[in-house]
């Protein structure tokens, strides 16, 4: 079995930086693309941004520019640093791994992590 453990989130005011990590832990899996979504109160999860195995990465535009997606595939961690924290940033961030264990391929996700930014 995998655990992804999130860590990272907080109350800052409109304007700071926040960094959220996300790390995998088990056994004998080995982790593909890794990510972050959100979900405000009384709106439906959406995507932050994506992270392949090699690196390559994909954005939300509504945060382009402003977070920066990265992983450690030797600690099996994923991080968002997020610049520039606006209002309508507030929400609760999962991250999410896609996760193959032998022949079985299977999306697992974190707790959530709040994240409110004050105006």
């Amino acid at each position: 079995q995998v655990q992804l453990v999130e860590s990272g989130g907080g109350l800052v005011q409109a304007g700071g930086s926040l960094r959220l990590s996300c790390a995998a832990s088990g056994s004998r899996f080995s982790i593909n693309t890794m990510g972050w979504y959100r979900q405000a109160p009384g709106k439906q999860r959406e995507l932050v941004a994506t992270i392949t195995s090699g690196g390559s990465t994909n954005y939300a535009d509504s945060v382009k520019g402003r977070f920066t997606i990265s992983r450690d595939n030797a600690k099996n961690t994923v991080y968002l640093q997020m610049n520039s924290l606006k209002p309508e940033d507030t929400a609760v961030y999962y991250c999410n791994a896609d996760i193959t264990i032998g022949t079985f391929n299977r999306r697992y996700w974190g707790q959530g992590t709040q994240v409110t930014a004050s105006s």
